[in-house]
């Protein structure tokens, strides 16, 4: 395969079967932050296609930072990798209670469906697509044992360590995000994987696996990471931060109003989110797009600009409409950081990319009603509570016959200083009216 230029992906080849074993390990691998095990998943290749694993929880609505592992997953798909989904239901519930349990059986539909409308947008073989929930396997007896066996050589402080990165931390954890670790790494046995890919905040589990699982009699797996893309706001994506992320479902409206609100500060190429979706996303889907013989499906490109062009700028008319192609990410992210683009272009060119990649999932979206109905179940509208009104406390006067000498002095002073209060005003009225005889005496 030939070389393509720094920063830019390999068109791949327009069917898998062109590939050689070599070519495959090159696709599967590249743009990659880590690779563990990579002799092993080449000599693997020799012999026949892998069966990789990337899993999910179904807790949050899945937002555009999904299309970074996704848009890695479609090399793997390419390059004849049997690619198996696993919707994490039994994770998500043990990750500090994150989805409620009576939710997660519906988010992890919706997940199924979105992430194959994905897939399906970018034009990619499904046959070897395949999704696995959790629970239709980690509640058996066998799974179970094993778990048991992991928790009997696994120390608190090596569970905790390996979940530190992925599941959340706080100052006094559940035993059940310790158990988090363990499960992933079984996971690989009970799915039949060669390799487990994930973002490099991965890292510590893939480890733990590689360590733990040997010493219950199973093999170490390939560990593949990618890695991990600044949100909108300039840390990490999140779906619980609505700032920092847009969902697949947003109109061009909100992705217009999130992306113009997102951190891209004038010559700032380290954490620039908008950047590096533009690398990591829009870049490698428009060479998806080209190898499949549909470079004109990649609207980010002007149709003018010359054929190896990854991305198109177009100035503000007002301030002359310059447009500018450019043929790496590494070409973009230096007239950048020179000021030769302006933010505000940047952000317009990304928004055109967004929604042209959003329009197709949204369309499949708008014509399957039970897509729809899933979608309700799984993030029903949030019904606020309304505060309970605070009753009125009623003074009840203390009868006089269990009053104290002191208490009766008191309200003696008190009626003396009231009726005080309401001779002046009385006085001040009548004074008011005497004026206003006199005025009118002088007026006749």
């Amino acid at each position: 395969m030939a070389s393509a230029p720094e920063g830019t992906l390999p068109v791949p080849p327009a069917t898998a079967a062109q590939l050689t074993p070599a070519e495959k390990y090159q696709l599967i691998t590249q743009n990659l932050a880590e690779t563990l095990g990579g002799e092993q998943l080449r000599a693997l290749l020799e012999e026949r296609d892998a069966v990789a694993y990337w899993g999910t929880a179904p807790t949050g609505r899945p937002h555009l930072g999904y299309f970074v592992p996704l848009t890695k997953i479609a090399d793997f798909l390419t390059a004849s990798v049997e690619v198996k989904v696993l919707l994490a239901d039994v994770h998500a519930f043990l990750d500090n209670l994150k989805a409620p349990i009576e939710l997660v059986e519906a988010r992890a539909e919706y997940y199924r469906r979105l992430i194959t409308a994905v897939f399906r947008s970018l034009n990619l073989p499904l046959e070897r697509l395949k999704f696995v929930v959790g629970s239709s396997y980690q509640y058996d007896a066998k799974y179970n044992l094993d778990k048991y066996k992991l928790t009997s050589l696994t120390t608190e402080h090596d569970a905790r360590k390996a979940g530190a990165e992925v599941v959340k931390q706080v100052s006094s954890p559940l035993l059940s995000g310790l158990l988090y670790p363990l499960l992933q790494a079984l996971d690989e046995e009970y799915l039949g994987v060669d390799f487990q890919f994930g973002g490099v905040d991965q890292r510590k589990i893939f480890t733990y696996a590689e360590q733990y699982l040997p010493k219950i009699g199973y093999k170490k797996r390939s560990h593949l990471m990618n890695l991990m893309v600044p949100g909108l706001s300039g840390g990490k994506m999140s779906s619980s931060d609505p700032n920092s992320k847009i969902d697949f479902l947003d109109t061009p409206a909100q992705v217009k109003s999130k992306i113009q609100k997102a951190h891209c500060a004038p010559g700032e190429v380290e954490g620039n989110g908008v950047l590096a979706f533009i690398r990591h996303v829009v870049v490698p889907i428009g060479e998806l797009f080209k190898g499949q013989g549909r470079a004109s499906a990649r609207s980010w490109v002007d149709g003018d600009a010359p054929a190896d062009a990854v991305f198109t700028v177009k100035g503000d008319p007002k301030f002359g409409g310059s447009v500018r192609h450019f043929r790496t990410p590494d070409e973009l992210d230096d007239a950048y950081a020179a000021g030769d683009v302006h933010p505000g272009d940047l952000k317009a060119a990304t928004v055109q990319a967004i929604n042209a990649l959003l329009a197709p999932i949204q369309a499949e979206f708008a014509a399957d009603a039970e897509f729809q109905a899933v979608e309700q179940r799984a993030y029903p509208p949030e019904v606020k509570a309304v505060p309970a009104k605070k009753k009125e406390k009623k003074y009840t006067p203390k009868p006089e016959h269990l009053k104290t000498p002191e208490e009766k002095a008191r309200d003696a002073a008190k009626a003396a200083e009231a009726a005080a209060k309401e001779g002046a005003k009385k006085g001040l009225n009548e004074v008011e009216q005497l004026r206003e005889a006199v005025v009118d005496t002088l007026s006749q």
